[in-house]
Parts: C-alpha cells; structure tokens; sequence
C-alpha cells in the first residue's frame, strides 16, 4: 500500500459563492438561493478534488463561515467583542464572546459531513475545531449565573458530540483544529495556557475508546490566513511535548515552509508513539509556488529517514482558505498543489517500496 495522503481542510470558495454570500448578508438574494449557489460549489468542489486522485478528500468547508467558527451559527448568547488574533501582517481576526449560558453547539460538523456524502464517491473525512479553541469564547470577567466550570462542562460534552456524530455517519477519521497550539506559547511563554488547552482536549478524547481515537487526528500549523501566520515565531520544538500528549491516533503537522525540518522531525521521532501515524506537511498553502512533485516526493523521502514508514503520512501544512473571504490563494493553486501532493507521495512511496 502506498504511503497515506489525506488533505488539511478548506479550498477557496469560487467567486459566485463569495457573491452569493454577501448578497445574502445584505438582503438581496433569499436563503434559498444562497442554497443553490452552496450546492454548486460543493459539487464543482468535490469533483475537482476526486480529480486530483486524493484517496480521501473533504467538502472544501465551502459552506462554513470558517473552520473556527460553524458551532456558533444561529446562536443569540454572543457578542462580536471575544478576543482578537492578531497576524503577522497586520491584520486580524475576532472571535465572538459568551454573554449567557448554557452554551450548546448551533451546527454540527455532521451536517456539513451528510450533505457531502451524497456527492463523493471517495471516503471523506471531517474536519472539527478544538474544544480549547472554543474556550476561548468565555469572558475572563465570568458569566452571573454560569460559572466557566459549568461552561467547559457544557463545552466538553458538545465537542465530543461533534466528533462522535462524525465517526458514526461514516467518516473516515476526524481531523481536530487545533491552530491555537503554538499561539498559547505566545500569550503565555510558561505554557500554563497550552497545558491547559492540552488537558481541555483530552478530556473530550477521553470519551472516545482507543479503537475510536486511532481514527481521530489532530491539525497543528502557526495559522495560515491570508498568506499570514499568527505564531511561526514560536519555536516549533517547544510546542511538540504538549501536543504529542493528545490522546489521538493521527497528527497532521505544518512542516513545507517551516526553515529547519529535519529538526522538527528529529524531535518528533522521540515523541511518536507505536500505531501513532504523523501526516508531515509537504505543500505550503500560503505560498502560491505550486510544488512539483519531485518535490514533494523528496520532502517525504527526507521525513522517511528520520520517521517509521508505518508512521508515515503527507499532507498540506494547512487548509487552503480557513475562512470563507480568504482569497489570498485561488482555487485553480489549491488544486494543483493537491495534485502534487498525491503524486509526489506516490512516487516517494514506489522509491521506499511501499
């Protein structure tokens, strides 16, 4: 069997979907007609990933907001001030803030799951964001009445719905978001805030049997938004101890465009545990040079030297349009640099016999 290639997440929204969604955010076209452009758009989305021979694919979250934000769709208790992310560009992004409880998903991940069942033909897996990134919603001045030990209560169980509802519809594996890895180490250098962000993500996995979380994987990368980063000025190898503590089967990791790979991979060699796969990135969403794929197969190659073979897997280092206005990358990029990287492991697979 060849080496195992699964994407990130995300693809660019087309241009009449972007269209179709601000016309509707501004009353012009109904929400049965934004339907009809969403649904051209998974199908163009789907197929065009099918074409690039991926032997697991997603539905491009082409109907989410963005991967952080489809639970809070439809939810009254929340105001726009919640903490703000700040890139390395400049520009940043703004999560909502709790302001009653109890705090209950609006949307699922399995409805976006079941809507692309019924056009792929290939297996699809579901990408879900963190618990700790959820976290974040609650104010640091507290809620009257609903207390953050009540709130990570209701957190937990609506986290390990959202994964649970995936695995039992038939996804392949589910792929946790959990960019705010390595940011933790930026707001808090001692690593209070990731240990804690470790533990809140393990408690949902806990709920999970080891047969259940060998198909649960978890997404780290420094951010990736408008061809911009919020942490790639955090030390990668500080990051790793805590992350390799998740209690998951799967690890897909930012690796193309980080300056010192072999470093990186050295590091996770001590960490990787048996029947553990590491997906290591090879394409690099956020720089438009699509990668041959000679070069993907001597990214894998390298990271075969230093990683089991039945330990190894290649993705993106990140999805390709988190949220839906990113058109930083198009979508015509995106696609070649899947291409790439399903080619180019295949051919690194057929140098290392496998």
């Amino acid at each position: 069997m060849p080496l195992p290639t699964e994407p990130i997440g995300s693809i660019p929204r087309p241009t009449h979907l972007l269209a179709a969604l601000s016309a509707h955010a501004a009353g012009r076209i109904s929400a049965e007609q934004l339907h009809v452009a969403e649904e051209a758009a998974l199908r163009d989305t789907i197929a065009r990933f099918e074409d690039t021979g991926s032997p697991i694919i997603t539905d491009g979250e082409q109907t989410k907001p963005s991967f952080a934000t489809y639970p809070l769709t439809g939810l009254s208790n929340l105001a726009a001030t919640g903490v703000v992310i700040p890139f390395a560009d400049g520009h940043t992004r703004q999560l909502p803030r709790l302001t009653a409880g109890p705090f209950r998903y609006g949307v699922y991940a399995v409805a976006y799951l079941k809507v692309a069942q019924v056009y792929a033909r290939r297996p699809l897996k579901q990408a879900v964001i963190s618990a700790s990134a959820l976290s974040l919603l609650y104010p640091q001045s507290g809620l009257p009445g609903y207390s953050r030990e009540a709130f990570l209560e209701d957190l937990i169980k609506e986290a390990a719905r959202d994964i649970r509802e995936c695995l039992d519809a038939g996804a392949v594996c589910v792929q946790i978001d959990f960019t705010e890895g390595r940011l933790a180490l930026k707001l808090d250098t001692s690593g209070g805030v990731l240990d804690a962000f470790i533990e809140l993500n393990n408690c949902v996995l806990d709920r999970f049997t080891a047969a259940e979380r060998q198909r649960i994987g978890v997404h780290t990368c420094p951010g990736g938004d408008q061809d911009s980063t919020h942490s790639a000025d955090v030390a990668y190898t500080s990051l790793l101890p805590a992350l390799f503590r998740l209690n998951v089967g799967r690890f897909y990791i930012q690796l193309a465009n980080e300056p010192d790979r072999r470093r990186v991979l050295t590091a996770i060699r001590k960490l990787l545990k048996p029947g553990q796969v590491l997906f290591v990135g090879v394409t690099d969403p956020i720089n438009p040079r699509v990668e041959s794929p000679e070069q993907v197969r001597d990214r894998v190659l390298e990271a075969a030297e230093l990683i089991p073979l039945e330990s190894l897997g290649a993705t993106d280092d990140c999805g390709f349009s988190p949220f839906a206005d990113d058109t930083s990358t198009s979508r015509e990029i995106s696609f070649a640099k899947v291409r790439s990287r399903v080619e180019g492991t295949l051919m690194a697979s057929k140098v290392l016999g496998v």
